[in-house]
């Protein structure tokens, strides 16, 4: 019972706390808004709206998790980027279709999501005498949606669109560059392969604890910061 009080030093269940307040406002925000968005914008709102909403739902499961048990809530961490990571990538495909994005743009976002997700679990939960290895693979996927986003269809796409999507897509972009690179250093933190096989938390419980608190505040600042970049473009567009 000692872990169901909120201490002034349990700065890992703060941030739990936090994020589900956050997540669940933005959701309201954006859903509130749908009304007065423009109809061609309107489903990008929408799935902002869904992200956070999912995420607060999972963020408020994860701060009870942790209160009781004192664990890392990882298996209900992934739970949720599997469902709203890919809807990040669906925010790209979105903004970009009036300028003649395909399906398979979609596809390609959807499918490198998932395998970065999914190597990542592999690596953070199931093989972690291997993190290293599958740490390299979610990269891989990583750096190949950075890549298409930065360089790829998305950017070129971006550019035939009008300024404000180009803008806001350029905004996008770092989010997945900088934003999405803090997972990493969650996954390095809490993994006992360490950066290139060396240890930068000693003790298993701290290097737990930083890995949560560098997911929660990444999720915060990515999720609720890729809706209001959509936000502004849906006001900010000539159409």
């Amino acid at each position: 019972m000692e872990h169901l009080k909120i201490t002034s030093d349990n700065y890992v269940a703060f941030t739990f706390f936090i994020g589900t307040m956050a997540m669940m406002a933005a959701s309201v925000f954006f859903f509130l808004e749908l009304n007065n968005t423009s109809k061609k914008w309107r489903t990008s709102v929408l799935v902002s709206g869904l992200i956070t909403f999912i995420a607060a739902v999972h963020y408020y499961y994860m701060r009870g998790y942790n209160l009781e048990t004192g664990d890392s809530p990882t298996f209900f961490r992934y739970v949720d980027w599997i469902l709203t990571v890919p809807l990040m990538c669906v925010e790209f495909y979105l903004i970009t279709k009036k300028a003649g994005a395909k399906i398979g743009l979609l596809w390609k976002l959807i499918v490198a999501s998932l395998i970065m997700l999914l190597t990542g679990y592999v690596g953070e939960v199931l093989a972690r005498d291997n993190s290293v290895l599958w740490g390299v693979l979610s990269g891989a996927a990583y750096f190949y949606i950075v890549y298409i986003v930065w360089f790829g269809e998305v950017a070129k796409l971006a550019q035939t669109a009008g300024p404000q999507v180009a803008k806001a897509t350029r905004v996008l972009a770092w989010f997945v560059l900088v934003g999405w690179a803090i997972y990493p250093l969650g996954y390095i933190l809490g993994t006992p392969g360490g950066l290139f096989g060396m240890k930068l938390v000693s003790d298993p419980a701290a290097a737990s604890h930083a890995m949560d608190l560098v997911y929660n505040i990444a999720d915060a600042i990515n999720k609720i910061g890729f809706g209001l970049v959509i936000y502004a473009l849906s006001r900010n567009s000539e159409d």
